[in-house]
């Protein structure tokens, strides 16, 4: 196994990147502060239940109950259990929905378990057995699980692991026909951007009742 001292020097900064990302979105969800982007704190509320699955459009594709049945455009309520994401199978729809911080958690934190599992665990997890979370709290923590595993299944790549197409086996997406290098920078600029949106999405619900 290896140690801190051990992470191929290539990967380093991916890695400080991929922290970063995650600490700066955790924070941006949970509070009770969060850099504001020039490196001074501003306070921040812990985002609640309501605020999480808030669709600012009508038709939104986001996380629910099973028995609610899918949004418009959806044809697959992805996930195991009582709540499930708004999902397609086939051809993707165009344009793409508008999507609710609950499914852009969701999404991410699939992503990064099957992410894990598919590279250094039991490659078995799949879109149908994977559990979203109707709570703001439950999703967030699902969050800070699966970045840690996916954070282990870095520490866990030599160098000669990161130019090795395939090493991670992920079935959605380019996973094994790219160098796992690849797959770890998209899998940071999938946290940034995701990450910004959420963001975003948060501003907004602060000043849903303002009028310009």
């Amino acid at each position: 196994m290896m140690g801190a001292m051990d992470i191929p020097p290539r990967l380093a900064p991916l890695l400080d990147q991929f922290d970063w990302g995650c600490l700066r979105l955790l924070n941006r969800m949970s509070g009770p502060e969060a850099d504001s982007g020039n490196g001074s704190p501003v306070q921040v509320e812990p985002m609640t239940d309501e605020e999480y699955r808030w669709a600012p459009v009508s038709g939104a594709w986001s996380v629910h109950r099973r028995a609610d049945g899918p949004a418009p455009g959806a044809t697959w309520l992805v996930g195991a259990g009582e709540w499930v994401r708004d999902g397609y199978r086939g051809r993707e729809p165009y344009p793409p929905p508008f999507t609710t911080i609950a499914w852009r958690l969701s999404h991410l934190s699939e992503m990064l378990a099957m992410r894990a599992d598919y590279t250094v665990g039991s490659r078995s997890l799949t879109k149908d057995l994977y559990q979203s979370h109707g709570d703001a709290l439950g999703a967030i923590t699902a969050f800070a699980t699966a970045s840690e595993a996916w954070r282990g299944a870095l520490t866990h790549c030599d160098d000669a692991g990161l130019d090795t197409v395939g090493y991670s086996s992920y079935p959605d997406g380019s996973d094994a026909e790219e160098a796992f290098i690849d797959i770890v920078w998209w899998v940071n600029q999938e946290i940034l951007h995701h990450g910004a949106e959420i963001a975003l999405l948060r501003d907004l619900y602060r000043d849903r009742d303002r009028r310009a």
